[in-house]
């Protein structure tokens, strides 16, 4: 999870998506009768520029998450529970969100939010390291979704493709890192992140058993689908 950042003088080689004229109007589409724990949700994250995935890619990880009748999502990076409560709507009262994060003040802002949304039932929160409480888990999931600190973007992939089911999904955030990627020149939040999300997208893109694809929504969501034994 990161802020998003705009092409500024001090760094010129940072590239918008998609142009905030059109991300005006996407969310102008959007329906404006919203859970009052969502809005209490995003109004935190500004005041404590604490970054979230937004109202957009919220209602995208939904969508596909409906689209394979998703019951059963692993996050790696849950944050206070945003990119969670969008999962949880859609797995329903027997299936399970399983969070993780290192902050246990983020837990326990998560079960204050999503108790209020009726949906803390639906979420099994775990504080530490994310790749260390995926290790313990078992069996597959129709989702594993990664918001890790942007260096582990390899490795949570290569443990997470293979507990993935036959038509499930891979879904990352951040993945253009705000035009980084694609610059030829730029200077990275944290050494080494960058050359990480690009290396993290290539072997995603290059491995047979998935179909993948990015929405450049906000600051690029990858979706790779493990295609059907």
């Amino acid at each position: 999870m990161d802020k998003i950042l705009t092409p500024t003088s001090d760094n010129p080689s940072l590239i918008i998506p998609v142009h905030p004229d059109i991300e005006r109007y996407m969310r102008g589409l959007v329906d404006k009768t919203d859970h009052p724990v969502l809005v209490e949700m995003e109004e935190l994250a500004k005041q404590k520029s604490f970054p979230i995935i937004q109202r957009l890619v919220g209602l995208f990880l939904e969508t596909q998450a409906k689209m394979i009748d998703a019951r059963r999502v692993f996050e790696f990076g849950s944050g206070y529970g945003y990119s969670a409560y969008w999962f949880a709507r859609v797995v329903g009262e027997e299936g399970k969100v399983i969070c993780s994060d290192g902050n246990s003040e983020n837990r326990d802002r998560a079960e204050e939010f999503l108790s209020s949304a009726g949906l803390w039932d639906r979420i099994d929160f775990r504080v530490g390291m994310a790749q260390d409480i995926f290790a313990q888990t078992d069996g597959l999931f129709d989702i594993c979704y990664n918001d890790v600190d942007k260096g582990g973007y390899p490795e949570v992939w290569q443990m997470a493709k293979d507990r993935i089911r036959p038509g499930g999904l891979y879904i990352a955030d951040n993945v253009l890192w705000h035009g980084r990627v694609a610059a030829e020149t730029y200077t990275d939040i944290v050494l080494g992140w960058t050359e990480a999300i690009v290396e993290h997208n290539q072997i995603i893109f290059n491995d047979p058993d998935f179909d993948t694809f990015i929405n450049p929504t906000r600051d690029g969501v990858i979706v790779a689908r493990r295609k059907d034994a």
